[in-house]
């Protein structure tokens, strides 16, 4: 039986068992990052990496997915979302990832073997391995078309990591966010804000003209750089409003009723400073803040820990 997917055509939107035992689809794995929500880079998503095998008892597998693992660097810095497909059960396929180190790469278990037949990759000759997943990879583009598909039934036809670096060049390539120049917009740095913009140190809140809010860092990712600042306050409380604004001359607050921002986005080179720079959650914070598409951004965010003066 020959693979039912080449270059051009649509891969299914498989759901299937992680490592973990969790129901996982395809496309989930694969969708933009809160940043490309707020910078409009990557509106799509990413390239997904589909790789059939085997099984962890298979020594042409380990030695292949070792090669991925030794290369994890240069597959993590070309943006890859990798995904391995097995016959094996969840905790077979958990017990060979935690061996290998692999924990860039999500593994899924087709045990049922729905998916592996569908594509007409089901392996029906080996005497070794039983009705296993022919080893095939499959490169997609975001909205999972096909770019390039790999017959691994001879090792050597299996892509090595440099032919994945390849194909994910060319398939990022086409997508926003590819070029120097989709970073270099203003829409970008309002919410990714250049170093340079600190190398004076932060300045007053407000003197931007921008408006001025305060809040509780809600949570902080320190993988992907990004966090919330929650807004709301104590309805119990006779002066619970959310406000926006300066302090007027006699350094009272300027109120505004509640509006639907609870939430404000934040990257962390909105804390100023040099290098990477994190908060933690529930740190009491002063900012300015900026209108996206998507919603408010803060920048210039100083914690509360002591006096800040605003203009």
């Amino acid at each position: 039986m020959s693979c039912r997917r080449s270059s051009g055509d649509i891969f299914p939107d498989l759901t299937l068992l992680d490592h973990g035992s969790n129901p996982t689809k395809l496309s989930s794995l694969n969708r933009p990052y809160l940043l490309d929500t707020y910078t409009g880079l990557f509106p799509t998503g990413y390239p997904l990496i589909v790789i059939f095998f085997r099984g962890g008892f298979c020594p042409r597998d380990q030695t292949f997915f070792r090669n991925l693992v030794a290369r994890r660097s240069d597959l993590q810095s070309a943006l890859a979302r990798i995904v391995a497909i097995s016959v094996q059960s969840p905790q077979a396929n958990f017990s060979f990832r935690a061996g290998l180190g692999a924990d860039n790469i999500t593994f899924l278990s087709d045990e049922p073997r729905k998916a592996v037949q569908g594509l007409g990759i089901l392996d029906e000759t080996e005497g070794e391995y039983a009705r296993v997943a022919r080893p095939y990879a499959f490169v997609l583009h975001p909205d999972l078309k096909v770019h390039k598909v790999y017959d691994g039934w001879f090792f050597v036809g299996r892509p090595s990591v440099d032919e994945l670096l390849t194909d994910l060049k060319e398939v990022m390539s086409g997508l926003k966010g590819w070029k120097y120049e989709d970073w270099n917009t203003e829409q970008v740095k309002r919410v990714r804000i250049p170093q340079q913009v600190w190398a004076n140190g932060p300045p007053k809140l407000g003197s931007n003209g921008l408006p001025v809010g305060e809040g509780v860092v809600k949570w902080f990712n320190q993988v992907e750089g990004v966090g919330m600042i929650d807004m709301s306050s104590d309805e119990n409380e006779t002066s619970a409003k959310e406000w926006v604004g300066v302090l007027d001359s006699d350094s009272t607050k300027l109120h505004m009723l509640k509006r639907n921002y609870r939430n404000v986005f934040f990257h962390y080179t909105a804390i100023p400073g040099e290098g990477y720079r994190t908060i933690a959650a529930g740190t009491k914070v002063w900012f300015e803040m900026v209108q996206c598409i998507p919603g408010l951004v803060a920048r210039n965010i100083q914690r509360q820990d002591k006096t800040v003066k605003i203009k």
